[in-house]
């Protein structure tokens, strides 16, 4: 998940020579452009307005939805920066867009995957603390906000290595014995590490930390969550409000779920790539590569696809903005300020929330004791 060259910089020359002289077929490319085009359109317009619907909306600036959004910016991100540079360096098979970009595309890569990653692990231990713990300390909104900001710091500098070992060079192709050298003037964006001892050893690092501990740990956590409320099942708490809640939590999995399967392919590829690259076929390397980076950049339409798609707050919100875009004169639905998801930004008090005789449902204490969307 974080090498975004099609060509990774383990290679000897002679397998440079043989990848340049397999190109794409008319089909393929096709393929190619039409499918990074699809995945760059939903998950651009997808993600904007999930954004712009939780920032233009007080009460759903809640810890969950900011993280939420967080999410969609990384994605974002990716989509702007690393998706279309892909395409283009997979069908050239040289690099033709400059050194600045040689190292910063898997440079914001790598840095829009971990936060993505972080912001997943962060809403599953939210929803850890406030349901298994509801009573005890639980996040506000500002709270989102400095965790938001630690961790585009932290994602910064585990991405750094890659500002400085990606090279633009056309070295691979300067001793390739043959009569007329047709890539003597190719260059191409690689890495260049001190030893492979120093590049398994970061990549590695990354697998590990970027991926297999940070989904292990938010998969811990929605079990443990699930199983409280299993226990609480033939309690006084379950009712609809709770049901809406537990759906929510299937929703939040099911992005997590998404996004570690999307993600399996790439890595296993870059981890097959980074130890022994010999057992990937020459010819076929940039097809298998495609295929799986692809995959990956799918993830950056999860977000707004689940979250949107199965929230029916979200739905009427979007339909409002689009009206009022329209500039039609007929009011938007409306309907009552619910936010998208069960966790609210701000705490009621514990005296407002045992209160039997308020106009309002009483919240479950299998909740936390927070403002409850009727409809998800």
């Amino acid at each position: 998940m974080y090498n975004d060259s099609s060509l990774p910089g383990a290679w000897e020359a002679s397998d440079w020579a043989v990848a340049s002289q397999c190109p794409p077929s008319v089909g393929g490319a096709t393929f190619l452009i039409v499918a990074y085009s699809a995945v760059i359109a939903i998950g651009l317009l997808g993600n904007a307005g999930l954004v712009f619907i939780i920032a233009r909306q007080q009460e759903l600036r809640n810890v969950t939805n900011i993280l939420i959004a967080n999410l969609s910016c990384s994605d974002i991100l990716m989509c702007v920066v690393c998706l279309p540079v892909t395409v283009i360096y997979t069908l050239m098979d040289r690099w033709v867009l400059g050194e600045a970009l040689c190292k910063v595309t898997p440079f914001v890569q790598c840095m829009s995957v971990t936060v993505s990653v972080f912001s997943l692990v962060l809403i599953a231990l939210e929803r850890h603390q406030l349901i298994l713990h509801p009573t005890g300390w639980s996040p506000a909104a500002g709270h989102s906000y400095l965790a938001v900001g630690l961790t585009w710091l932290v994602a910064c500098f585990i991405s750094l290595p890659f500002l400085s070992f990606n090279i633009l060079t056309n070295d691979p192709f300067q001793n390739i014995s043959l009569p007329a050298n047709p890539f003597r003037d190719h260059l191409i964006c690689m890495e260049l590490w001190p030893s492979d001892k120093h590049r398994l050893a970061y990549t590695t690092s990354l697998l590990l930390f970027q991926y297999c501990l940070p989904l292990l740990l938010v998969l811990l956590c929605y079990l443990r969550i699930f199983l409280r409320l299993r226990r609480r099942r033939d309690m006084l708490e379950r009712s609809r409000r709770t049901r809406g809640a537990q759906r929510i939590n299937v929703m939040l999995l099911a992005i997590v779920v998404a996004f570690a399967l999307c993600w399996l392919p790439l890595n296993v590829f870059n981890t097959v790539f980074d130890w022994h690259h010999q057992a990937l076929p020459d010819c076929q390397h940039d097809a298998v590569f495609s295929a799986c980076h692809l995959t990956a950049m799918a993830s950056t339409c999860i977000n707004p696809v689940v979250y949107g798609f199965l929230n029916s707050n979200f739905q009427r919100e979007l339909r409002a903005t689009l009206l009022r875009c329209q500039c039609r004169s007929q009011a938007p639905e409306s309907y009552e300020a619910f936010p998208l998801s069960t966790v609210g930004s701000e705490g009621v008090t514990k005296a407002t929330s045992m209160n039997m005789n308020s106009p309002r449902p009483e919240i479950s204490s299998a909740i936390p004791a927070k403002t409850i969307p009727i409809h998800i």
